[in-house]
């Protein structure tokens, strides 16, 4: 790597580091620290969320699944979308309503304090699986481009990345998104995408060179299209990155609109990494390894200085992800499991916040050196948290009867069904999902008729 990309990545690092530091100082309480006070504007709000939505996964990934099926490689990256869509559309009045900071917490107020505390596992090793993806992409991404392996790679990136979530929270957070979302636009949209379709000599010649099949629009699987489908819209309806996001917003209009913009922005972006990966079949027809199209691409297509700036753009899509995830992660583990654990009536403090997101944000370094397939991570964690927390959250929002016998149940059965099948179908098998989920329903279905009937049956 010439030594311009290499000073536009370092800039980048050091101006979003500095960004993290200044908003330290409107982290001064818990609110502030985990949710910005609930007072985010349309457009930090927009720029936040699609930061948090488009990571490295739908980055990195979106241009693997467009290199390996063409356009049909979008419908990953589009069903976060839809379910952006959804989720502005119905159910963010109802969610700013709640006055949260965790998705648990409402399984407490409905269900059950139990409930609480095995929502928050789940939602907490939810939430670490995908900053781990995120990571790993940047190992993938940094070492074919700048020539770092990839483990100096991930210690480096979150390093800066835990650096900046320690010390301003969600202010942080949202500030440096903003910045990450202006890059990650430029980046792939306007420098990346163009310049893959012009090196493949235009749109006429993919068509005409490239098999037909990778243009259409259901040759990755309709099988792959449903699992997509009921993974990510749902998983974007009840994770806990997305809900603290929709908790900064300071009205149920700022929420709406610009959560509506952003699914269609999402719906954009999954095309143009569809695209990017179509076009590379062309110019690099041979990878040996498809989880390196992104960064080949780049390598291939770009001069010296805007490799540098689409790299900080995919950096950009990565870190913000993983520092949302993060952040989401050590608010559920400290607010839904150890305070509960303790007995703790109150929330925690900015301290424990910081710690708490420290000892996982290390804990995320360690597992994605030790991991390689974004994909297959990312898969993984929509498994755990669709199959195990859907059925109960959902419940709690829309159901006029409590039950806090079904709610545990639907978390237990749900949960660990899905690990149990990863292990027998393999990470890339969509039999866990639909065997987690159907547990779940049913345990919470039969548990709950189980204790209406029992007061029955005693006073007979």
């Amino acid at each position: 790597m010439e030594n311009l990309d290499l000073l536009v990545v370092v800039l980048y690092l050091g101006g979003i580091l500095a960004v993290g530091y200044w908003a330290r100082r409107r982290a001064s309480t818990q609110e502030q620290f985990l949710v910005a006070g609930r007072s985010v504007g349309p457009w930090l709000y927009a720029g936040t969320l699609a930061a948090v939505v488009l990571g490295g996964a739908s980055t990195v990934g979106g241009v693997k699944l467009g290199y390996q099926y063409g356009i049909s490689g979008m419908w990953l990256v589009c069903m976060l979308g839809v379910g952006i869509l959804v989720l502005s559309a119905t159910l963010v009045q109802r969610v700013l309503g709640l006055r949260l900071y965790t998705i648990p917490e409402l399984l407490e107020r409905r269900h059950s304090a139990a409930a609480r505390i095995a929502g928050g596992v789940v939602m907490t090793a939810y939430d670490l699986m995908v900053s781990v993806t995120a990571s790993i992409a940047v190992g993938s991404v940094m070492q074919v481009i700048v020539g770092i392996p990839r483990v100096p790679a991930i210690l480096i990136s979150s390093l800066v990345m835990v650096a900046y979530s320690v010390l301003g929270g969600m202010w942080s957070l949202t500030l440096t998104d903003i910045v990450q979302f202006v890059i990650k636009t430029i980046g792939i949209l306007c420098i990346l995408l163009p310049g893959a379709v012009r090196q493949a000599g235009g749109f006429a010649r993919m068509h005409a060179r490239l098999p037909g099949e990778l243009f259409s629009l259901t040759h990755i699987g309709a099988a792959t299209i449903v699992s997509y489908f009921v993974l990510y819209v749902f998983g974007i309806l009840i994770g806990q990155d997305i809900w603290q996001r929709v908790f900064t917003a300071r009205s149920v209009r700022v929420a709406r609109y610009a959560g509506l913009a952003v699914g269609v922005y999402c719906l954009c972006y999954g095309l143009a990494g569809a695209i990017i990966g179509t076009a590379g079949r062309l110019f690099l027809p041979h990878l040996g390894d498809a989880d390196t199209a992104f960064a080949r691409i780049v390598e291939a297509v770009l001069p010296v200085g805007l490799r540098g700036v689409v790299l900080a753009a995919a950096l950009a899509a990565i870190m913000s992800t993983a520092s949302a995830c993060l952040l989401a992660a050590s608010t559920v583990l400290l607010e839904d499991v150890y305070l509960r654990l303790r007995g703790a009536g109150n929330s925690g403090s900015v301290a424990q916040s910081r710690v708490v997101t420290l000892a996982l944000g290390a804990l995320m370094t360690l597992a994605a050196c030790a991991l390689r397939d974004v994909i297959a991570a990312l898969t993984v964690a929509y498994d755990l948290l669709v199959g195990g927390l859907l059925v109960p959250v959902l419940a709690a929002m829309f159901c006029k009867r409590a039950s806090p016998a079904g709610a545990l149940a639907s978390i237990a059965a749900g949960s660990i069904l899905v690990i149990a099948m990863l292990g027998i179908a393999g990470l890339d098998s969509n039999l866990p999902i639909y065997a987690g989920l159907g547990a779940s329903l049913l345990a919470y279905l039969v548990a709950g008729a189980r204790r209406r009937l029992i007061p029955q049956r005693e006073r007979v």
